[in-house]
Parts: structure tokens; sequence; C-alpha cells
């Protein structure tokens, strides 16, 4: 079953123009190992793996790739976000949900070029968040970060704040403030970031 997904997958990237796969791995050893000699832009990385996750995997090699997680189990889905994961596709998936996958790696390799340059003042920053992973009755919601009204520190929590709604966020505000667009999103107070354009 591993092998004909990642055949699968395989079959996925060769489908789309700008993507060359320069490597396949079929444990976490060799993950580490292919990361460092071909130091690809983007990886697609299964989270459960023989010998080593894909998350330590990852956590383990100094070079990062915008890296799009591909698993059966939505229970990583905080950890990846923590290695600042442009998307989290959760198996079965179909041909639409992996073009919406790779449209935001696109997105987040250009962002990632954009800091390269030094346009915003050269220390090669993460893109911005534009969605956050939240669960919403008992599933996996990627709530996009324009829709967010404020959040809102509990211990090591966040209150994420969206219209009627609300959602708790395992993860510090210090972590999320890192990641959100500082144009947009504004610390007032130690436990609250507001959205201005939501004032």
């Amino acid at each position: 079953q591993t092998i004909l997904a990642r055949r699968r997958l395989e079959t996925l990237v060769r489908e789309v123009s700008w993507l060359r796969c320069v490597g396949v791995a079929e444990d976490g050893p060799a993950v580490r190992e292919a990361l460092d000699a071909h130091r690809p832009d983007l990886l697609f990385l299964d989270v459960e793996m023989p010998g080593l996750s894909g998350l330590a995997a990852l956590e383990a090699t100094r070079y990062r790739p915008v890296v799009v997680f591909t698993t059966a189990y939505d229970r990583y889905a905080v950890r990846a976000f923590d290695l600042a994961a442009a998307d989290y596709l959760l198996k079965p998936f179909g041909r639409p949900r992996f073009q919406a996958a790779v449209e935001r790696a696109r997105q987040a390799l250009h962002y990632r070029e954009i800091g390269e340059k030094g346009v915003h003042g050269g220390r090669g920053e993460q893109a911005p968040l534009v969605r956050i992973l939240v669960r919403d009755r008992g599933r996996l919601l990627a709530l996009p970060t324009e829709a967010i009204d404020h959040l809102e520190a509990e211990d090591d929590y966040v209150r994420v704040h969206c219209a009627e709604r609300r959602y708790l966020v395992r993860m510090p505000l210090t972590v999320l403030e890192r990641r959100l667009d500082p144009r947009r999103f504004v610390r007032v107070h130690r436990r609250r970031i507001v959205n201005l354009e939501r004032v």
C-alpha cells in the first residue's frame, strides 16, 4: 500500500510542469541522506516511515526545503505546523487536493525566494501564514488567517476568534506571532493579537 501511494504521488508530480522529481526515499534515514545530497526546493514527506519518522528525519537535517506532509493521520498536524509545513495532505487525497497543495507550496517558494533576495531585510524569512490548522467538530480545518478577528493566549494554547466561532490551538502565542503577517496582525497585549483589518 505504501509503494502504491508513493507511485501515485510520483504520477501526480509528473503532471505538474514546473516540478521535477530528483529523488525518492523509502525510510527515514534515506530521507535524511537524500535531503543533504539533493537539497530539493520542495519535499513531499510521509510522517510514519520505517527506521525514523518523517518528522524526526526533517528535524535532524540542517537543510530545510518547503515541505508538504502526506499522511493518513491528522494527529501530527500541529507539529507539522511548528516545522512550517506549506500544507498537510491527509491520505487518501485526489488530484484537486494535491494541486491545491502544490499551489500553496509554490507560494511558499516564492516568498522564500523574495526573502533570500533581501526584500525583507535579507534574512531569508519564512512566508507569512495564510491559514492555520484548527479542529472543528472532530475534523481538521484549514482556517484562512484573513478570517481571524483576534487571537488570545491561554497558557500553552491560543484561542482563535473568528466571527461567531472559537477554536483552541495547542501552540504558544509567540510562535503564531512569528509566523503571522506583521502588516495585518499586531500584538496589542501580552495575551492578545488583533487583525487590523477587523478593527
